[in-house]
């Protein structure tokens, strides 16, 4: 259901011009190699045209970005962007009531509830990383 989801989603994004075509990293088809690829080409031409190149590494820790994503203000732009009716009410629920515990050598700590990140593991968490 999540792939369908996804799917949809991405669609009615790109059909909006909601979304950049430029984000290698999180849909299909691309990658970062196509990223690196990409930026290499723009820095040759720009070179061979004698501009000004700067080119900066930054490392990101993409764990923690998805970590950090706020549900609320993801539910509030996934609205902003029209999602609404039965599809916006499932990301909601996808969303909510979700818990963590710990287990440490079969020892395990309160649930605690979770209210920001998306989901580790499922198709929809580079989406909806994107959108936020």
């Amino acid at each position: 259901m999540e792939r369908i989801i996804n799917s949809e989603l991405l669609d009615y994004l790109h059909q909006r011009g909601l979304i950049s075509k430029c984000q290698y990293e999180f849909l299909s088809k691309d990658s970062t190699s196509t990223n690196l690829l990409d930026s290499v080409y723009d820095w040759t031409v720009a070179l061979n045209n004698k501009l000004t190149t700067d080119i900066i590494y930054i490392y990101i820790d993409f764990q923690k970005a998805f970590d950090s994503v706020s549900n609320q203000k993801l539910l509030a732009k996934l609205q902003g962007y029209g999602i609404s009716g039965n599809l916006f009410e499932w990301l909601k629920a996808f969303l909510s009531n979700r818990t963590q515990v710990v287990n440490i050598f079969g020892c395990y700590s309160n649930a605690i509830s979770i209210i920001s990140g998306v989901p580790q593991g499922s198709v929809l968490r580079p989406t909806l990383f994107v959108i936020y």
